[in-house]
């Protein structure tokens, strides 16, 4: 796309999981970065983003909600892209989450797709105009801790190992970026590094820190194995397992969630 210094983009959901990566890689490859915020005066929520290298220049953060036309409008407004990686939240408790969850994530896209078409956006390839994430993720938050935490509430419940789907949030920052950047880019990617049974994903965990608790499965539960070899093919390589579950842990150590 020749030089990126000083090229607008938006990203959606910025202070989240997926967006302050995403908004860490941006900035360090040259781009202007307009990131939406529940609230950028809350403090306690955005310091991680001000503290990243270049943030001073290249980062403005707005208040935005997801459904809000006029909120986005604001903060997309001079973008030559958009990376709509927001996850709604719930204002009140909601009887099924999961199901909640699912169905918010679908309206925020098609709200998204609607602004664009409003603004008069090409999105017939989707990107590099607009690109929607995280591509694909098996949770709502796919970290390794969240993970672990789920896996030890299936292993009360039942001895299956399902089949795991782990992707380093560092290599979906990359792949939403190459999907940006790359002209032939076009449709849906499926970003999952790795695919590995419940039971072989403790085990690999044990074998590095064997002083923490894990549950234990013995049956296992085939599923239907996902592809990233589009994405591969555009380009993206992903960290080893190994790599994404030792700095994981250690960024675990640093924040006092593990001893």
């Amino acid at each position: 796309m020749g030089d990126l210094k000083g090229e607008v983009v938006c990203v959606t959901g910025a202070s989240g999981f997926v967006g302050s990566w995403l908004t860490k890689l941006l900035l360090s490859k040259g781009y202007i970065v307009h990131g939406t915020v529940r609230d950028p005066g809350d403090e306690k929520k955005v310091a991680h983003l001000h503290k990243l290298e270049g943030a001073s220049e290249k980062l403005k953060l707005f208040e935005a909600d997801l459904l809000d036309y006029n909120a986005l409008l604001s903060a997309i407004n001079g973008c030559s892209g958009v990376f709509h990686v927001a996850s709604p939240l719930p204002s009140s408790a909601v009887l099924n989450p999961q199901n909640w969850y699912g169905v918010s994530k679908t309206e925020a896209e098609s709200a998204a797709l609607e602004f664009a078409q409003r603004s008069g956006l090409d999105v017939v390839r989707v990107c590099p105009v607009l690109v929607l994430g995280p591509i694909l993720q098996s949770t709502a938050n796919s970290s390794t801790l969240f993970l672990l935490r789920q896996l030890k509430d299936e292993g009360q419940k039942s001895k299956e190992s399902r089949l795991q789907k782990i992707v380093d949030v560092r290599d979906v920052a990359e792949a939403l970026v190459l999907a940006y950047e790359k002209p032939e880019a076009e449709g849906r990617y499926i970003c999952a590094a790795h695919m590995i049974m419940s039971k072989d994903f403790i085990h690999k965990l044990k074998s590095l820190y064997p002083q923490y608790d894990y549950p234990r499965f013995d049956e296992e539960h085939e599923e239907p194995k996902m592809s990233s070899e589009k994405l591969k093919k555009l380009g993206w390589s992903c960290r080893t397992l190994e790599e994404t579950l030792i700095d994981s842990i250690q960024s675990y150590r640093v924040a006092e969630l593990l001893e």
